[in-house]
């Protein structure tokens, strides 16, 4: 059993809170570290409390635990100011190598070796971020998928440094905080589940390309289709299940037809060019108004809490 009990976070980001958040409903002390202008776009606290209550009314936690749970997180300034409280670091900042491989040096320089400096990256090379640090091996990638407090994956990515230590621990930490971990063990891009969550992508736009199926029906396909079955029974069981015989037949005759191309979607770079980006500017495969949009994310959030629930991973 993992003894860390002391977490930071460094970005009060939706991610970082959404961490932060997760860590101190399971009795973990957590301080968040503000950056660029997360002190000023909104109050970080409000928006876990937010969060929390949301919780509450559909019955995923009591709350009489809210104050609690809210008084474990602490915010701060620096990361100096954390450098003798962490045991692990989360990074939830900018997607930008080079900004990230600042940011892990000067906190190379400033924890203790003991302490475990981890990336939120969902794109980015872990081992590219250690490239201006010193201490390489104890710094790992933790990618966690939104809401963190919802989604019980998180993929643990080895590097080409990181130590057997280092992903041990980080493991149990994360077993101890009743997330589901999974092991990377090559610090490939897309690491895991983005690998097979674009491939899926990369063949809804191709469907929707060629006019075998409109969006909607696409989303229906998965959401009433085998959707529905993945939470419980996911590709590798399916396949044996199925037969791998049968499994290879399929593959001979369809493999074919699939889309394989390298570069993203005609769809999507027509799209982008008419300024069609999705939600932020309610039109992109579909079109949508701010109602929709506020409702999707409230449905998202409510639905997610209702699957967690009936598959006992809440």
């Amino acid at each position: 059993m993992s003894s860390k009990k002391n977490v930071s976070v460094l970005g009060a980001g939706k991610m970082g809170l959404g961490i932060a958040q997760l860590f101190a409903t399971k009795g973990y002390n957590v301080k968040v570290i503000y950056v660029y202008d997360d002190k000023t776009r909104y109050d970080a606290r409000a928006v876990v409390e937010d969060n929390l209550r949301v919780l509450a009314a559909n019955d995923a936690l009591d709350e009489a635990q809210i104050p609690e749970i809210l008084g474990r997180i602490g915010f701060v300034d620096t990361i100096e100011e954390v450098a003798d409280f962490a045991d692990i670091v989360f990074e939830c900042i900018v997607e930008k190598l080079e900004v990230k491989q600042e940011y892990f040096a000067k906190m190379d320089s400033i924890f203790p070796v003991s302490t475990i400096l981890a990336s939120n990256t969902s794109a980015l090379s872990i081992t590219e971020i250690t490239e201006k640090s010193v201490h390489k091996e104890r710094i790992i990638g933790t990618h966690y998928w939104n809401p963190a407090y919802l989604i019980p994956l998180v993929e643990v990515i080895r590097t080409k440094y990181v130590s057997d230590e280092t992903v041990q621990a980080t493991y149990d930490l994360l077993k101890e905080a009743g997330k589901r971990p999974v092991i990377v063990k090559k610090d490939v891009p897309g690491f895991l589940a983005n690998r097979m969550q674009h491939a899926l992508f990369r063949e809804a736009l191709s469907i929707i390309e060629n006019d075998i199926a409109d969006p909607q029906d696409v989303d229906d396909a998965i959401k009433y289709g085998f959707g529905m079955r993945l939470g419980i029974c996911a590709p590798v069981e399916v396949m044996d299940m199925g037969g791998l015989d049968l499994t290879y037949n399929i593959h001979k005759y369809l493999f074919p037809h699939l889309e394989n191309s390298t570069e993203p979607s005609k769809l999507l770079t027509d799209n982008i060019a008419k300024g069609n980006l999705g939600f932020k500017t309610l039109k992109g495969l579909e079109e949508y108004t701010a109602e929709d949009v506020k409702r999707a994310n409230e449905e998202l959030t409510e639905g997610l809490i209702k699957v967690a629930r009936a598959l006992g991973r809440l």
